[in-house]
């Protein structure tokens, strides 16, 4: 037996409707990106192994410092051995386990004692 009564689904021509102009409204409203120059090449990246610039302050997960293998003894006078013109950006390499307050405080100190910007190396970055 066939029903002939009014039917219970759910009408979905005006959900494809509404996804459709959704699709043109942010493809429109969205920025695309203009294509890069044919000549340029990227750099490659996959053969880098993963370790610290020999320009950067490592802060150990203890929280003691090192720069090229030598221990230092505070971000002051990490600062005060460096160049003037290295002092304009400063790199610190922090360990994984390094308690962020230590983090802080070191940057805060490389600040104090003159560094114009500290840069924070990552994982993703050496890669």
């Amino acid at each position: 037996m066939r029903r002939t009564g009014p039917s219970n689904r759910e009408p979905t021509i005006p959900l494809i409707n509404v996804v459709f102009l959704m699709l043109i409204f942010f493809m429109v409203a969205g920025q695309i990106a203009s294509p890069m120059e044919g000549e340029l090449s990227l750099v490659q990246t996959a053969d880098l192994d993963g370790r610290a610039p020999p320009d950067a302050l490592v802060i150990r997960a203890d929280g003691s410092l090192r720069f090229r293998d030598r221990e230092v003894a505070s971000a002051a006078s990490y600062i005060a051995d460096l160049p003037e013109e290295e002092r304009a950006a400063v790199r610190i390499v922090p360990d994984r386990d390094l308690d962020a307050a230590r983090l802080v405080q070191v940057a805060a100190e490389l600040r104090a004692a003159g560094a114009q910007r500290v840069r924070l190396v990552t994982e993703r970055s050496l890669q």
